[in-house]
Protein backbone atom coordinates (compact mmCIF):
# COMPACT_ATOMS: atom_id res chain seq x y z
CA UNK A 1 0.00 0.00 0.00
CA UNK A 2 1.19 3.52 -0.87
CA UNK A 3 0.34 6.10 1.77
CA UNK A 4 0.46 9.91 1.84
CA UNK A 5 0.43 11.77 5.16
CA UNK A 6 -0.64 15.41 5.01
CA UNK A 7 1.04 17.80 7.43
CA UNK A 8 4.42 18.67 8.82
CA UNK A 9 4.20 18.79 12.61
CA UNK A 10 4.85 16.52 15.55
CA UNK A 11 1.53 14.73 15.13
CA UNK A 12 2.38 13.85 11.54
CA UNK A 13 5.87 12.73 12.62
CA UNK A 14 4.25 10.27 15.03
CA UNK A 15 1.88 9.04 12.32
CA UNK A 16 4.71 8.48 9.85
CA UNK A 17 6.84 6.74 12.46
CA UNK A 18 4.04 4.24 13.15
CA UNK A 19 2.90 3.82 9.54
CA UNK A 20 6.48 3.02 8.50
CA UNK A 21 6.33 -0.04 10.74
CA UNK A 22 3.42 -1.60 8.84
CA UNK A 23 4.24 -4.72 6.81
CA UNK A 24 1.55 -3.62 4.34
CA UNK A 25 3.46 -0.45 3.44
CA UNK A 26 5.06 -0.16 0.00
CA UNK A 27 5.82 3.56 -0.01
CA UNK A 28 5.26 6.43 2.41
CA UNK A 29 5.12 10.11 1.48
CA UNK A 30 4.51 13.26 3.53
CA UNK A 31 3.41 16.70 2.36
CA UNK A 32 5.19 18.84 3.28
CA UNK A 33 6.77 16.79 6.05
CA UNK A 34 9.76 17.95 8.11
CA UNK A 35 13.37 16.80 8.74
CA UNK A 36 12.25 14.31 11.37
CA UNK A 37 9.59 12.85 9.12
CA UNK A 38 12.20 12.50 6.36
CA UNK A 39 13.69 9.60 8.31
CA UNK A 40 10.51 7.61 7.66
CA UNK A 41 8.91 9.06 4.52
CA UNK A 42 9.67 10.89 1.30
CA UNK A 43 8.79 14.55 1.82
CA UNK A 44 6.91 16.30 -0.98
CA UNK A 45 6.72 20.09 -1.36
CA UNK A 46 2.94 20.34 -1.58
CA UNK A 47 0.57 22.58 0.37
CA UNK A 48 -1.57 20.03 2.26
CA UNK A 49 -4.60 22.34 2.02
CA UNK A 50 -4.36 22.58 -1.80
CA UNK A 51 -6.78 19.82 -2.76
CA UNK A 52 -5.94 20.08 -6.46
CA UNK A 53 -2.19 19.61 -5.85
CA UNK A 54 -2.84 16.79 -3.38
CA UNK A 55 -5.16 15.02 -5.80
CA UNK A 56 -2.70 15.42 -8.70
CA UNK A 57 0.14 13.91 -6.66
CA UNK A 58 -2.06 11.03 -5.48
CA UNK A 59 -2.88 10.15 -9.07
CA UNK A 60 0.73 10.49 -10.20
CA UNK A 61 2.14 8.38 -7.35
CA UNK A 62 -0.83 5.97 -7.31
CA UNK A 63 -1.55 6.62 -3.65
CA UNK A 64 -3.90 4.13 -1.98
CA UNK A 65 -4.52 5.96 1.30
CA UNK A 66 -4.21 9.56 2.49
CA UNK A 67 -3.92 10.25 6.23
CA UNK A 68 -4.71 13.85 7.16
CA UNK A 69 -3.04 15.28 10.27
CA UNK A 70 -3.89 19.01 10.55
CA UNK A 71 -7.33 20.60 10.50
CA UNK A 72 -6.83 23.08 7.66
CA UNK A 73 -6.83 20.53 4.78
CA UNK A 74 -10.03 19.01 6.14
CA UNK A 75 -11.75 22.39 6.40
CA UNK A 76 -10.56 23.11 2.85
CA UNK A 77 -12.33 19.97 1.58
CA UNK A 78 -9.33 17.75 0.79
CA UNK A 79 -11.12 14.63 2.06
CA UNK A 80 -14.13 15.39 -0.16
CA UNK A 81 -11.94 15.77 -3.26
CA UNK A 82 -10.17 12.49 -2.53
CA UNK A 83 -13.43 10.66 -1.91
CA UNK A 84 -14.84 11.94 -5.21
CA UNK A 85 -11.74 10.57 -6.95
CA UNK A 86 -12.09 7.18 -5.27
CA UNK A 87 -9.00 7.57 -3.08
CA UNK A 88 -9.32 6.39 0.52
CA UNK A 89 -8.80 9.13 3.11
CA UNK A 90 -8.51 8.94 6.88
CA UNK A 91 -10.16 12.23 7.82
CA UNK A 92 -13.66 13.73 7.94
CA UNK A 93 -15.50 15.60 5.21
CA UNK A 94 -15.51 19.37 4.94
CA UNK A 95 -18.99 19.47 6.48
CA UNK A 96 -17.88 17.42 9.49
CA UNK A 97 -14.63 19.39 9.82
CA UNK A 98 -16.69 22.54 10.38
CA UNK A 99 -16.91 21.37 13.98
CA UNK A 100 -13.21 22.20 14.23
CA UNK A 101 -13.21 25.06 11.76
CA UNK A 102 -15.77 27.23 13.55
CA UNK A 103 -16.01 27.42 17.33
CA UNK A 104 -19.27 29.33 17.06
CA UNK A 105 -20.84 26.68 14.84
CA UNK A 106 -19.88 23.95 17.31
CA UNK A 107 -21.14 25.91 20.30
CA UNK A 108 -24.50 26.48 18.61
CA UNK A 109 -24.72 22.79 17.68
CA UNK A 110 -24.13 21.92 21.35
CA UNK A 111 -26.84 24.34 22.41
CA UNK A 112 -29.36 22.89 19.93
CA UNK A 113 -28.54 19.29 20.87
CA UNK A 114 -28.56 19.87 24.61
CA UNK A 115 -24.85 19.10 24.99
CA UNK A 116 -23.49 20.83 28.11
CA UNK A 117 -21.20 23.72 27.22
CA UNK A 118 -20.15 27.03 28.72
CA UNK A 119 -22.47 29.98 28.07
CA UNK A 120 -21.36 31.96 25.03
CA UNK A 121 -22.07 34.82 22.66
CA UNK A 122 -20.99 35.07 19.00
CA UNK A 123 -20.03 38.51 17.75
CA UNK A 124 -18.32 40.14 14.78
CA UNK A 125 -17.79 43.67 16.06
CA UNK A 126 -15.93 45.22 18.95
CA UNK A 127 -19.09 46.90 20.20
CA UNK A 128 -20.90 43.56 20.43
CA UNK A 129 -17.85 41.97 22.05
CA UNK A 130 -17.75 44.68 24.72
CA UNK A 131 -21.41 44.09 25.56
CA UNK A 132 -20.82 40.34 25.89
CA UNK A 133 -17.68 40.84 27.98
CA UNK A 134 -19.55 43.17 30.34
CA UNK A 135 -22.34 40.59 30.65
CA UNK A 136 -20.00 37.75 31.62
CA UNK A 137 -17.59 39.80 33.70
CA UNK A 138 -14.00 38.74 34.39
CA UNK A 139 -12.38 36.31 34.06
CA UNK A 140 -13.80 35.63 30.61
CA UNK A 141 -12.67 33.65 27.57
CA UNK A 142 -12.12 35.32 24.18
CA UNK A 143 -11.87 32.98 21.18
CA UNK A 144 -11.20 33.56 17.50
CA UNK A 145 -13.95 31.64 15.72
CA UNK A 146 -11.78 30.00 13.05
CA UNK A 147 -8.57 27.98 12.92
CA UNK A 148 -5.66 29.75 14.62
CA UNK A 149 -3.18 26.87 15.10
CA UNK A 150 -4.33 26.39 18.68
CA UNK A 151 -3.38 29.95 19.65
CA UNK A 152 -6.68 31.81 19.18
CA UNK A 153 -7.86 31.74 22.80
CA UNK A 154 -7.26 34.29 25.55
CA UNK A 155 -8.37 33.77 29.15
CA UNK A 156 -8.71 37.40 30.20
CA UNK A 157 -8.43 38.19 33.89
CA UNK A 158 -9.92 41.68 33.58
CA UNK A 159 -12.45 43.54 31.45
CA UNK A 160 -9.67 45.69 29.98
CA UNK A 161 -7.62 42.63 29.01
CA UNK A 162 -10.69 41.01 27.44
CA UNK A 163 -11.55 44.08 25.38
CA UNK A 164 -7.94 44.42 24.24
CA UNK A 165 -7.84 40.76 23.17
CA UNK A 166 -11.12 41.11 21.27
CA UNK A 167 -9.90 44.24 19.50
CA UNK A 168 -6.62 42.57 18.55
CA UNK A 169 -8.37 39.50 17.12
CA UNK A 170 -10.93 41.52 15.18
CA UNK A 171 -8.10 43.71 13.88
CA UNK A 172 -6.49 40.75 12.14
CA UNK A 173 -4.08 39.10 14.57
CA UNK A 174 -5.28 35.69 13.38
CA UNK A 175 -6.33 36.74 9.91
CA UNK A 176 -9.75 35.56 8.77
CA UNK A 177 -9.98 33.25 11.79
CA UNK A 178 -10.62 36.29 13.98
CA UNK A 179 -13.25 37.97 11.82
CA UNK A 180 -15.82 36.56 14.25
CA UNK A 181 -15.39 35.88 17.96
CA UNK A 182 -16.87 33.63 20.60
CA UNK A 183 -17.08 35.27 24.01
CA UNK A 184 -17.42 32.51 26.55
CA UNK A 185 -18.12 32.01 30.23
CA UNK A 186 -14.96 31.09 32.14
CA UNK A 187 -14.95 27.60 33.67
CA UNK A 188 -12.20 26.06 35.76
CA UNK A 189 -11.29 22.41 36.27
CA UNK A 190 -9.66 19.46 34.56
CA UNK A 191 -9.89 19.16 30.78
CA UNK A 192 -10.01 15.78 29.07
CA UNK A 193 -10.26 15.09 25.33
CA UNK A 194 -11.84 11.82 24.22
CA UNK A 195 -11.06 10.78 20.65
CA UNK A 196 -13.38 8.60 18.59
CA UNK A 197 -12.90 7.07 15.15
CA UNK A 198 -16.17 6.84 13.24
CA UNK A 199 -17.50 6.10 9.78
CA UNK A 200 -20.69 8.02 10.53
CA UNK A 201 -22.51 5.04 11.98
CA UNK A 202 -20.11 3.13 14.23
CA UNK A 203 -17.92 4.86 16.80
CA UNK A 204 -14.73 3.34 18.21
CA UNK A 205 -13.30 5.26 21.19
CA UNK A 206 -9.56 5.70 21.57
CA UNK A 207 -7.60 6.66 24.66
CA UNK A 208 -8.40 9.91 26.40
CA UNK A 209 -5.78 12.66 26.36
CA UNK A 210 -5.19 15.94 28.12
CA UNK A 211 -4.08 19.28 26.74
CA UNK A 212 -1.80 21.31 29.00
CA UNK A 213 -2.96 24.72 27.91
CA UNK A 214 -1.07 27.39 29.85
CA UNK A 215 2.58 28.00 29.03
CA UNK A 216 3.77 28.36 32.64
CA UNK A 217 3.67 26.21 35.76
CA UNK A 218 0.71 26.78 38.05
CA UNK A 219 -1.61 27.73 35.15
CA UNK A 220 0.21 30.95 34.38
CA UNK A 221 1.02 32.76 31.15
CA UNK A 222 -0.63 32.74 27.73
CA UNK A 223 -2.79 29.93 26.41
CA UNK A 224 -1.01 27.58 24.03
CA UNK A 225 -1.96 24.94 21.50
CA UNK A 226 -1.53 22.21 24.08
CA UNK A 227 2.26 22.52 24.38
CA UNK A 228 2.54 24.28 27.73
CA UNK A 229 3.85 22.76 30.96
CA UNK A 230 0.93 23.43 33.25
CA UNK A 231 -0.61 20.48 35.10
CA UNK A 232 -4.06 21.94 35.71
CA UNK A 233 -5.64 23.53 32.64
CA UNK A 234 -7.91 26.39 33.61
CA UNK A 235 -10.23 26.85 30.66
Amino acid sequence: MKVLVLGGGGREHALCWKLAQSPCLMALYAAPGNPGIAAHATCIAIDPADRHAVLAFCREAQIDLVVVGPEQPLVAGVADALAAAGIACFGPSRAAARLEGSKGFTKELCARAGIPTARFVRCDSLQAARVAIATFGAPVVIKADGLAAGKGVVIAQSIAEAEAAAAEMLDGRFGAAGAELVIEEFLTGEEISVFVVTDGETAVPLMAARDHKRVGDGDTGPNTGGMGRSRRPAC
